[in-house]
This record gives structure tokens, sequence and C-alpha cells, in this order.
């Protein structure tokens, strides 16, 4: 698989748009309330909208003024406004109420959107702009959504998925095309996928796996539109692959195969969506690097796909071709997966994670072995919303339902 040694996977989606958003049906007597990923990193926001990062710390994509990892949840700064977040490979990129929106980690293709190709270690304000609605982060590039559907995009752009119409990479936000009726956009390793207010689809970026969903493995530096339907309501991004919900709750995924993660019951790739089972009850959808994750609407919670790590959750390290349940429970929330580890909160607000926990991604502070379960991450019930970051996507259960 591509990037396996990569150490930070990226975060992304929600109902709304990308990155992730909060739930505003919660829980009140629960806390944590947003997760996301990055490859070896988690960000997640409680309900009084503090903000906490742990795992990786690299390229300071935790925000906390180091470079050194943490092994528990650490608090990134004194703010409490923080909105949504979303993880890159190796950067952060997060949206606060007022819609300024923040980045720091690792910025060798501009991904922060400074003007620079300077790393940042704690948060900075990208522009003066308070009118951003969404975030979505990729490998090395960024997606984000205005209030009036515009859409911008930066960082790198070798394969075209800034959508720009050029392969010349961007260290500040530019706006994608003229429309503006974008309504939700999600980043993978090198190409990105968007909704529009009507229910249609796009895509654009590298599509050798064919992860764009246009019937074809050539990469596309303008957004293509998927078919003709105009019933999409969720979108999400692996690292190579796509995977969306309808309007009537049937999934459907496209792209890189080679682990089972599109669910389909084989490990070949597929260039157009790709129904997956009969059910139509499905709500959120996420995607790692090689493992898949999903909710229902009767909050169970599914996962296929590479698991050598135990980041599908079920007690094994085999890879599953099609969607599994983790667990007898039925109170899941949300679900964010990063490179090979995931992380999901339960109605009462408390945190749980799985998978790989080498560099302390799991939030479990000294230990470092990998998890096959669902384990509870302390014993806070003010969890909102969480990102395991890579090629991810994460959504909250009951919003835009």
């Amino acid at each position: 698989m591509k990037f396996k040694m990569i150490v930070q996977l990226f975060a992304v989606l929600s109902l709304l748009g990308s990155g992730c958003g909060w739930d505003q049906k919660t829980n009140t007597n629960s806390s944590w309330g947003f997760i996301a990923c990055g490859f070896y990193t988690t960000v997640a926001v409680k309900e009084d909208r503090s903000l906490y990062a742990w795992g990786a710390n690299s390229d300071g994509q935790l925000g906390d003024n180091t470079r050194v990892g943490k092994a528990v949840p650490t608090r990134i700064g004194s703010a409490s406004d923080w909105k949504t977040t979303a993880g890159g490979y190796f950067h952060t990129v997060a949206l606060k109420e007022d819609g300024t929106l923040y980045a720091w980690g690792n910025n060798i293709s501009g991904q922060l959107g400074d003007g620079t190709t300077e790393n940042k270690d704690v948060p900075i304000q990208i522009g003066n702009a308070s009118d951003w609605k969404a975030v979505a982060a990729g490998g090395y590039h960024t997606m984000a959504l205005k209030e009036d559907g515009t859409l911008y995009a930066w960082g790198r752009n070798s394969q075209g998925q800034l959508g720009d119409g050029t392969t010349e990479n961007k260290g500040i936000p530019i706006r994608v095309g003229s429309e503006s009726n974008w309504k939700a956009v999600v980043a993978g390793g090198y190409h990105t996928v968007a909704l529009k207010e009507d229910g249609s689809l796009y895509a654009w970026g590298a599509s050798g796996s064919g992860q764009l969903g246009d019937g074809t493995t050539v990469g596309k530096n303008t957004p293509v539109r998927i078919g003709s339907a105009t019933d999409w309501k969720v979108i999400a991004a692996g690292d190579a692959y796509t995977l969306a919900i309808k309007e009537d709750g049937s999934l459907y995924t496209w792209g890189l195969n080679s682990y089972g993660q599109l669910g389909d019951g084989t490990t070949e790739n597929k260039d157009t969506p790709t129904r997956i089972g009969s059910d139509s009850n499905w709500l959120v959808v996420a995607g790692g690097d090689g493992h898949s994750g999903g909710l229902k609407k009767d909050g169970t919670l599914y996962t296929w796909g590479y698991n050598a790590t135990g980041q599908l959750g079920d007690g094994t390290t085999v890879d599953k071709g099609v969607p599994t349940r983790v667990g007898s429970g039925n109170d899941w929330k949300t679900v964010a997966l990063g490179g090979y580890h995931t992380l999901a909160i339960k109605e009462d607000g408390t945190l749980y994670s799985w998978g790989s926990n080498g560099s302390g991604q799991l939030g479990w502070g000294g230990r470092t072995a990998m998890q096959e379960t669902p384990e509870q991450i302390g014993d806070e019930r003010d969890w909102m919303s969480a990102s395991a970051g890579g090629f991810h996507s994460i959504s909250t259960k009951g919003e835009g339902a």
C-alpha cells in the first residue's frame, strides 16, 4: 500500500461539508465532541470547544509549540471557541466558531496557506476572512468552503488535486472555479471529492486506482462530474479511494481495493461508484489508509479493510472485505479513521480508540502496544468530536439527518 510508512494521515468530512462537524444534538451530559486524525495523530474538540491533540508530532502537527509527541490528550492553547478540525499527513487545520481558519504542522507544499513553506508548531490564522464554513485536509493539500458556497484550495497540486486547472502548488487559498453552490468537500491522499447543493458529485486529482469514479484511471485537474445522480448526501475519502452515501441511505465506494477497503467482498479496484450490500440505513462513513468505517442509523458501528494492527476493532488482525460489526453496542455517535488507528465517540460523550499505537495516537499514556478492540480513553464524558487524520473523513450521528 502507498505511503505505508508515512508518519501521519489526515482527516476530513461531515454531512455539512468537510473536515468534521460537531453534532448539534449532542447529549448535554457528555463533553467530547469532535475527533480528527492524522496518520499517527489525533485531534479532538470537547463540548466546551477546547482543543486537544496527541500522537506523533514530528512537524508540529499537534500544535502545542513543541516537536515532541504526546501519548495522552494534551490541551492546545487556552481558546474555547474551536468548531471543527481536519488532519493531513503531517498538518492540521481547524475552524473557530467565528469563521476564522487556522493551520499548523508541515508546510512543505504550502498546505498551511500562509504564503510560506515553513512549518508551524502552533495554530496560525490563515488570512483575515471570517466566513469559512468547512475545511478538509488531504495528504499535502487543503480544501475549504466559505459560507457563500465558494470553494478554495491550497498546497500540493502535483496531480491536479487543487482543481484549478494547473499542477502548480499554491501557498495561499485560491478559488476553485466560479461556482458558488458547493456544499461539502473531502480530500484523499492526492484526490478531492465534493458535493454541490443539488446533490451532484464531482471529483478531481489523481485517479490511478479509479478513485475519481469517472470510469477511468486518468487524473483530472478540474472538477469532473461523476455520473448523473443528484441524490448524494455524505462523502468521505480514503488514501486512494472514495466512499459516499445517498439520500436513501445506500452506501457506495470506488478506487483502490487491495485490502478490501471498498467493502464489496473483493480486492479488485473499482473506477465507478459500486453499491455495497443492500442496506439502506447508512448514516456516516469514513476512510483511512486502507481501512474503512461507518455508522448506521441505529447507532451500530462497522469497519472493513486492512486490519494488521487491529484497526477494525473486531478482536482480530485479519482483513475484512465486507462491513463487519464492531461489538454489540448501538450507541455510537461519531467515527474517525487515521492511518492505522480508529476512534469513535459514544452518545454519552465517552471516547474510544483502537489499532496501531506506536506513536501514542490511541491516547493511553505510556502504553504503545496495538489494541484489537475499542478501549475508552480516560473517564471523561465530554468529547464532542475527533479527527484521526490521514486519508479519511469523519461525520457525526444526527448532523444533517
